[in-house]
């Protein structure tokens, strides 16, 4: 089973710009995730994508391989299936690896990973929730899972709601968003349209759902710092100091 990883990294950003080229400890944000993606062992391949000259740029310098594609995708999954067929890659799964992610731990990925072993088409983490000021944030993506592993919903709505116990965060899953694709998936995935509950909730994966497809969820003991905001920089360079 053939893995390529690719890395989706734009400069603009409403709330962040030009996050991807930060410097967290003598490193580029986008060098450290290139760097913890390549490093699991079942990825045979790591490269990046993006729509900046600037990014690119970097990237070569610091010697990842990185593509120049559209800057008119709306998702990073549309972004990933451009690079499939620009280099007309022959991997089986394609991972989508946010260029957000500096601390994104390579033995995730490798449970992420594992689920293809039992044939599934899409595959996704999450992690248990722990603080409730987290559960109530919209912007910690909540995975509502069933005993089978598949995700039967995404919401930035705190749920499950348990009503006897409203403290309770028993069941309650933050969905991390790193994905993985069966290749001729990806294609299938990206020719949808954007559905009612994808446009409401603004989570992309919510359109597969809609569209039946499956995502089965890899549970992990914890998340990675994701970057959004400059106070996000400033929690992973605290974590790493």
């Amino acid at each position: 089973m053939k893995v390529l990883a690719i890395i989706p990294a734009r400069y603009a950003s409403s709330r962040f710009p030009g996050k991807p080229l930060c410097i967290i400890k003598g490193k580029t944000m986008l060098e450290w995730v290139y760097l913890r993606t390549r490093s699991c062992s079942s990825i045979q391949e790591t490269l990046i994508a993006t729509d900046d000259q600037r990014i690119l740029d970097v990237a070569l310098a610091f010697g990842a391989p990185a593509v120049m594609t559209s800057a008119d995708h709306i998702s990073g999954t549309d972004r990933i299936r451009e690079v499939v067929q620009l280099m007309g890659a022959d991997a089986d799964i394609i991972l989508n690896v946010q260029g957000d992610e500096p601390t994104i731990d390579p033995k995730h990925l490798e449970a992420l990973i594992a689920k293809f072993q039992k044939g599934v088409d899409i595959a996704t983490l999450v992690t248990p929730f722990r603080d409730q000021k987290d559960f109530k944030d919209p912007n910690r993506v909540k995975a509502i899972i069933a005993q089978s592993g598949k995700a039967l919903y995404f919401t930035r709505s705190a749920a499950p709601y348990d009503r006897h116990d409203p403290a309770d965060l028993d069941l309650c899953h933050q969905h991390i968003g790193v994905y993985g694709y069966r290749r001729d998936v990806l294609e299938k995935l990206t020719a949808l349209d954007p559905s009612p509950l994808e446009k409401k909730e603004s989570l992309e994966q919510l359109r597969w759902l809609e569209h039946g497809f499956n995502i089965h969820a890899a549970i992990v003991d914890r998340a990675p710092i994701g970057v959004d905001t400059p106070e996000d920089l400033e929690r992973v360079k605290a974590a790493w100091s």
